[in-house]
Protein backbone atom coordinates (compact mmCIF):
# COMPACT_ATOMS: atom_id res chain seq x y z
CA UNK A 1 0.00 0.00 0.00
CA UNK A 2 1.11 3.55 -0.71
CA UNK A 3 0.05 6.62 1.26
CA UNK A 4 -0.31 10.26 0.33
CA UNK A 5 0.97 12.52 3.07
CA UNK A 6 -0.20 16.14 2.95
CA UNK A 7 1.42 18.44 5.46
CA UNK A 8 0.27 22.01 5.98
CA UNK A 9 3.11 23.93 7.62
CA UNK A 10 4.20 27.47 8.39
CA UNK A 11 5.85 29.08 5.33
CA UNK A 12 9.08 29.73 7.26
CA UNK A 13 9.34 26.00 8.07
CA UNK A 14 8.74 24.63 4.56
CA UNK A 15 12.35 24.79 3.34
CA UNK A 16 13.58 23.01 6.48
CA UNK A 17 10.96 20.28 6.05
CA UNK A 18 11.90 19.85 2.37
CA UNK A 19 15.59 19.61 3.31
CA UNK A 20 14.86 17.06 6.05
CA UNK A 21 12.86 14.90 3.63
CA UNK A 22 15.60 15.17 0.98
CA UNK A 23 18.29 14.22 3.49
CA UNK A 24 16.18 11.23 4.60
CA UNK A 25 15.88 9.98 1.01
CA UNK A 26 12.42 11.33 0.13
CA UNK A 27 13.03 13.97 -2.57
CA UNK A 28 9.65 13.64 -4.35
CA UNK A 29 7.46 16.40 -2.89
CA UNK A 30 4.93 18.78 -4.39
CA UNK A 31 4.76 22.23 -2.77
CA UNK A 32 1.72 24.53 -2.81
CA UNK A 33 1.25 28.01 -1.38
CA UNK A 34 -2.10 27.94 0.42
CA UNK A 35 -4.06 30.12 2.84
CA UNK A 36 -6.42 29.16 5.61
CA UNK A 37 -6.95 28.86 9.31
CA UNK A 38 -7.18 26.16 11.91
CA UNK A 39 -8.30 26.13 15.51
CA UNK A 40 -6.67 29.50 16.15
CA UNK A 41 -9.28 31.10 13.81
CA UNK A 42 -6.76 33.50 12.37
CA UNK A 43 -4.92 36.26 14.16
CA UNK A 44 -6.05 39.67 15.43
CA UNK A 45 -3.64 42.61 15.25
CA UNK A 46 -5.19 45.74 16.69
CA UNK A 47 -8.67 46.07 15.25
CA UNK A 48 -7.90 43.94 12.19
CA UNK A 49 -8.53 40.17 12.09
CA UNK A 50 -6.66 38.10 9.53
CA UNK A 51 -8.68 34.91 9.15
CA UNK A 52 -6.74 33.49 6.21
CA UNK A 53 -3.10 32.94 7.09
CA UNK A 54 -0.41 31.97 4.58
CA UNK A 55 0.67 28.33 4.82
CA UNK A 56 2.49 25.84 2.62
CA UNK A 57 1.13 22.41 1.73
CA UNK A 58 3.69 19.70 1.04
CA UNK A 59 2.44 16.54 -0.63
CA UNK A 60 4.29 13.25 -1.04
CA UNK A 61 3.40 9.62 -1.72
CA UNK A 62 5.37 7.00 0.20
CA UNK A 63 5.34 3.26 0.82
CA UNK A 64 3.57 1.92 3.89
CA UNK A 65 6.93 0.97 5.41
CA UNK A 66 8.12 4.60 5.19
CA UNK A 67 4.91 6.36 6.28
CA UNK A 68 5.60 6.67 10.02
CA UNK A 69 9.20 7.78 9.45
CA UNK A 70 8.16 10.53 7.01
CA UNK A 71 5.38 11.75 9.33
CA UNK A 72 7.80 11.96 12.26
CA UNK A 73 10.41 13.78 10.15
CA UNK A 74 7.81 16.38 9.15
CA UNK A 75 6.57 16.82 12.72
CA UNK A 76 10.06 17.13 14.16
CA UNK A 77 11.04 19.75 11.60
CA UNK A 78 7.80 21.76 11.33
CA UNK A 79 7.05 22.00 15.06
CA UNK A 80 7.86 25.29 16.76
CA UNK A 81 10.44 25.22 19.55
CA UNK A 82 9.50 23.27 22.66
CA UNK A 83 6.11 21.65 22.60
CA UNK A 84 4.90 23.46 19.50
CA UNK A 85 2.33 26.22 19.06
CA UNK A 86 -1.03 26.92 17.46
CA UNK A 87 -0.57 27.36 13.73
CA UNK A 88 2.27 24.83 13.38
CA UNK A 89 0.10 22.93 10.93
CA UNK A 90 -1.54 19.59 10.29
CA UNK A 91 -0.66 16.31 8.55
CA UNK A 92 -3.25 14.32 6.59
CA UNK A 93 -2.62 10.72 5.52
CA UNK A 94 -4.72 8.91 2.91
CA UNK A 95 -4.27 5.60 1.08
CA UNK A 96 -3.32 5.71 -2.60
CA UNK A 97 -4.95 2.97 -4.64
CA UNK A 98 -3.20 3.61 -7.94
CA UNK A 99 -0.56 5.87 -9.46
CA UNK A 100 0.52 6.30 -13.08
CA UNK A 101 3.56 7.91 -14.70
CA UNK A 102 2.16 10.20 -17.37
CA UNK A 103 5.19 10.16 -19.70
CA UNK A 104 5.27 6.37 -19.99
CA UNK A 105 1.68 5.51 -19.15
CA UNK A 106 2.99 2.86 -16.76
CA UNK A 107 1.03 2.03 -13.63
CA UNK A 108 3.24 2.28 -10.57
CA UNK A 109 3.39 -0.95 -8.57
CA UNK A 110 1.85 -0.92 -5.11
CA UNK A 111 4.30 -1.48 -2.25
CA UNK A 112 3.08 -5.03 -1.62
CA UNK A 113 3.61 -5.89 -5.30
CA UNK A 114 7.23 -4.68 -5.13
CA UNK A 115 8.00 -6.55 -1.90
CA UNK A 116 6.40 -9.82 -3.02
Amino acid sequence: MMYMIRAIVRPEKSDAVLAALMDAGFPAVTKYAVAGRGKQRGIKIGDVTYDELPKVMLMSVVKDTDKDFVIQAIMDTARSKGKGAFGDGKIFVTPVEEAYTISSGIKEPAAEEVEA
